[in-house]
């Protein structure tokens, strides 16, 4: 008896880590002072000594059960993006630069090219928040994970000048709150998503005109990742006040996280088109309209309050980071919270 034969394979580890540092490579920054393989992931701080008082943010995350569609579909090199993004995402609302992501892989079997794919979109998510790819560990965990299966989560680390923080404590009545479009669900409301669809591979297969694609590929669009977006808004001089990431709880629970006491934000739903797929998810699953609201971004990904002045400069900003926003509400007094009407 051995490893092997207790189901463990530690040779496919090894091939695992070769096959992945092809897709790592091109993930990294200056700052970065190990190589792949080590025991941990050495990052110079130097850099960043200019800032007056440099502050770390650090968010962890994983894919949920959006992993069960990549199980069905046997596509499996977007969901890494989708992982990276619930974490630089979160660190981007406080205003800090991404700068170096970990993942954990835990699977029934290891599989060398299986594993390498999961770590390639990983890497491209990396790629799209500037974040460097600095270690990471895959767990083979036979008996636990079925052999064709496995979990995908991540944490990542960024910096922000304190002085840099989003905070939200400036947040006044007559802000206004810019939306910007999501790439579909993202990586939340899956358990409800695999309860209203079948998660077989011929209903995921099929094409429908009001989405131009299939629905495995509509559900399966990876996250959509901000980092560049918010950059580019403080690039232009814009200062955010608040910012909200639209994940679990939608928007009752995520848009009063960025708001002090006294104030609520009011967002008309009217004032953009909610994607088809909402729609659809909403119609085929009887789902009252709350309940999408609360569970879904809707089509809106990220919420900003920021100045009423900033308005068209932010707007400005995001079209030119390619990315498509509208105004959606405003900030009134109140008791904390937020009003859909």
């Amino acid at each position: 008896m051995d490893y092997k034969n207790a189901g463990v394979d530690i040779e496919a580890g090894y091939k695992s880590v070769e096959l992945m540092k092809e897709h790592i490579k091109k993930t990294m920054r200056p700052e970065v002072l190990t190589n792949i393989g080590g025991f941990s992931g050495a990052f110079s701080m130097e850099k960043f000594k200019s800032m007056e008082k440099p502050t770390l943010v650090s968010g962890t995350d994983g894919v949920g059960t959006k992993l069960k569609l990549a199980f069905v579909m046997d596509k499996h090199d977007t969901v890494g993006i989708d992982c990276v993004a619930m974490c630089v995402n979160d660190i981007a609302c406080a205003g800090g630069e991404p700068l170096f992501f970990l993942d954990y892989i835990a699977c029934g079997k290891n599989i060398p090219e299986k594993i390498a794919t999961i770590v390639s979109g990983v890497a491209d998510g990396c790629a799209q928040s500037d974040a460097a790819l600095i270690g990471g560990e895959t767990a083979e965990m036979p008996g636990f994970y079925p052999e064709d299966e496995y979990d995908l989560a991540g944490f990542a680390v960024g910096i922000v000048d304190e002085k840099d923080l989003i905070t939200g404590a400036n947040i006044k009545e007559g802000d206004v709150l810019v939306g910007i479009a999501s790439s579909g669900v993202h990586s939340n409301g899956f358990s409800l998503v695999r309860k209203v669809f079948k998660m077989e591979k011929e209903v995921l297969d099929t094409y429908y005109e009001e989405l131009g694609k299939t629905l495995g590929e509509a559900l399966l669009a990876p996250t959509k990742i901000y980092v560049k977006t918010l950059r580019t808004i403080k690039e232009a001089g814009v200062t955010i006040k608040g910012c909200s990431h639209i994940t679990g709880g939608g928007f009752y629970e995520n848009v009063p996280r960025m708001l002090p006491e006294g104030v609520r934000a009011v967002i008309k739903k009217d004032s953009y088109e909610v994607p088809a797929l909402f729609r659809m998810l909403a119609k085929e699953g009887d789902i009252e309209e709350k309940i999408m609201y609360n569970t879904y971004n809707m089509g809106i990904g990220m919420v900003l309050a920021i100045d009423p002045a900033d308005v068209d400069k932010t707007r400005e900003a995001i079209a030119a980071a390619g990315e498509t926003s509208y105004v959606i509400g405003h900030i009134e007094n109140g008791e904390k919270g937020v009003t859909l009407c």
